[in-house]
């Protein structure tokens, strides 16, 4: 969590795309029963979720020095 909070606006966005790619890939594979590993969805998805937490409070504490 706090390299997340560490990272550039870009590079958030960067991993946040290819958060989002690895659970679009892992849903397409399971559908071929090409995966094993459930956990890593699981992981993915929570880590998207952080990664749009930090986004979201980056924003919101913008919001409020622009106001």
């Amino acid at each position: 969590m706090k390299e997340i909070k560490k990272t550039t606006a870009d590079d958030l966005a960067k991993l946040l795309t290819e958060k989002r790619e690895e659970v679009r890939a892992f849903r397409f594979g399971i559908a071929g029963s090409a995966k094993k590993n459930v956990k890593a969805h699981s992981a993915s998805r929570k880590e998207i979720a952080r990664i749009l937490t930090e986004q979201n409070l980056r924003a919101s504490t913008a919001n409020k020095v622009t106001a």
